[in-house]
């Protein structure tokens, strides 16, 4: 099969992110033809490998935050990146900053800088699903990108973000947010060492 047939398969499903097994389904080929295939479109350039089993086209390329989602799993963006994304710091942040169960890690996928950071399974949620960039993105909740922010700045006693607003924060959630931390030490920080600006 050539390649603008795959391509126009690939378009047809819209996906912009797509896994071996799916290439393999749209394609309708074997496990071994689709694996000799997506081999020698990421080496001609028709197709980008972002890890082991995942791929992009791109000429249909998926926003950074899609891929943010797709390359650790369980994950959701949190932090400066969704802070920024709800106005709370007026700074661009150019590495994707996501929240999963497993272990921190960094990548760097196509120029493009992802890190995640680990939480216990209880503190793990409070995200939703967005359309960002033209793609369905997982993202934390204001508040619970606030608390993720808080906890990793308390624990890396770090300062806030000077220029960090409270606008439309509802204090009750983030307080329960914080909570599921399950870390008193972090509470009492918020409680009486965090200066805020609203």
């Amino acid at each position: 099969m050539k390649w603008l047939e795959m391509e126009q398969k690939l378009a047809a499903c819209g996906l912009k992110l797509f896994t071996d097994k799916q290439f393999k389904e749209i394609v309708g080929c074997s496990a071994s033809a689709a694996k000799f295939m997506l081999i020698r479109c990421v080496k001609k350039g028709f197709l980008t490998r972002l890890k082991r089993g995942l791929y992009a086209s791109p000429t249909r390329a998926p926003s950074a935050w899609a891929v943010a989602n797709r390359l650790r799993v369980p994950s959701y963006v949190s932090c400066s990146s969704a802070l920024s994304y709800y106005g709370l710091i007026p700074e661009t942040v150019y590495a994707v900053g996501s929240i999963t169960t497993k272990s921190t890690r960094e990548f760097k996928v196509n120029g493009a800088a992802y890190i995640y950071r680990s939480v216990r399974p209880g503190a793990f949620g409070h995200y939703r699903l967005e359309k960002i960039g033209g793609a369905p993105v997982l993202i934390a909740e204001k508040e619970k990108a606030l608390a993720d922010y808080f906890y990793f700045t308390y624990l890396d006693k770090a300062p806030l973000n000077e220029r960090l607003r409270f606008h439309g924060i509802n204090e009750m959630k983030l307080k329960k947010y914080l909570n599921e931390f399950g870390n008193s030490a972090l509470m009492r920080w918020y409680r009486d060492d965090c200066k805020r600006t609203d």
